[in-house]
């Protein structure tokens, strides 16, 4: 998801959004334990999305102080 989408998006959103994400990097790493996965370039991208999620997060967070 491109940082243009998630700014447009409200506080609560990008909680459950980064709730789910990180749902989905602990499947990705249990799936990869277990060799069930070949692609290793959604850990990667799930991870830059958390990232981008936190961020977003944080500069809120800063701006209201």
């Amino acid at each position: 998801m491109k940082t243009k989408e998630l700014r447009e998006k409200s506080r609560e959103e990008l909680l459950k959004l980064l709730e789910d994400k990180g749902a989905s990097l602990r499947a990705f790493r249990f799936d990869l334990s277990f060799s069930k996965t070949k692609n290793i370039k959604v850990g990667r991208n799930l991870k830059k999305e958390i990232a981008r999620i936190l961020t977003l997060l944080n500069e809120e967070q800063h701006a209201r102080s």
